[in-house]
């Protein structure tokens, strides 16, 4: 059984705040939970349910793992439908990617929605975009929402969060930034580089002038009528396809 007090500790990994002093988050789910199970993550605590592992003895096998109440584990989750399972979770540590030939990278400044960050990581998890530069105000990964809404691909998508000013100052390969009225995405041939960038941004509040400045190529997706802008997955989604189409990547 899953003690008063660590039922208050879980609680309290709902909060951004505890989950970046403890370095720990939640992930629950029956999908997620079965591919946490198998992935690199550390499980630090898993909390199932008799009848959860009655249907997944074999998944459970070689995990340690609690027996718990549905009553409880329905108390301590963040989805509410959720009673069968959850775990506690080291966080990924946040460690500089290395660059590989002819790949790019989804940069995302200021991103702090996390339904638009877990959709992106589903979508470069779909095309196989492994890397995501991400600025350091953007949603963490380990945000309720995104780890549910992810379905996993947070384990197969990784994220580097940095200052990227910083990180692009003695950068030399193109940086692509998608904006309004500027050359037509379905005009521009992607030349094959060594890496090269795509720069997602925050409709709402624009990209800052600092990362402006570093952005060698300004692109558009067309519009053919009257809404005012696309919100920041969309965007991502018809670039990266635009982009494979073009180069078969």
């Amino acid at each position: 059984m899953i003690s008063k007090e660590k039922q208050k500790f879980i609680r309290s990994l709902w909060d951004k705040k505890t989950r970046i002093e403890e370095w720990l988050f939640l992930v629950e789910w029956e999908k997620s939970i079965l591919e946490l199970i198998n992935s690199d993550f550390e499980i630090k605590n898993l909390y199932v349910t008799e009848k959860f592992k009655e249907k997944h003895s074999d998944n459970l096998k070689n995990i340690d793992y609690e027996i718990s109440d549905s009553e409880t584990i329905e108390k301590i989750s963040v989805i509410r439908s959720n009673n069968a399972w959850i775990a506690i979770v080291v966080s990924p540590k946040n460690e500089s990617l290395k660059l590989e030939n002819d790949e790019f990278i989804i940069v995302l400044e200021t991103i702090n929605d996390p339904g638009n960050l877990w959709t992106i990581i589903r979508i470069c998890d779909w095309y196989w975009i492994k890397k995501i530069i991400a600025s350091i105000e953007t949603v963490e990964l380990t945000n309720p929402k995104v780890v549910s809404s992810s379905m996993w691909s947070i384990s197969r998508t990784k994220i580097f969060y940095t200052d990227l000013e910083e990180y692009f100052k003695n950068n030399k390969s193109p940086i692509y930034w998608a904006f309004l009225d500027w050359e037509n995405i379905h005009n521009i041939d992607f030349e094959k580089q060594r890496w090269w960038f795509i720069i997602i941004w925050n409709e709402s509040h624009g990209i800052s002038k600092d990362i402006e400045k570093l952005v060698t190529k300004k692109i558009t997706i067309p519009r053919f009528w009257f809404a005012e802008s696309l919100n920041a997955w969309v965007a991502t989604w018809i670039i990266i396809d635009n982009i494979f189409r073009k180069n078969k990547i």
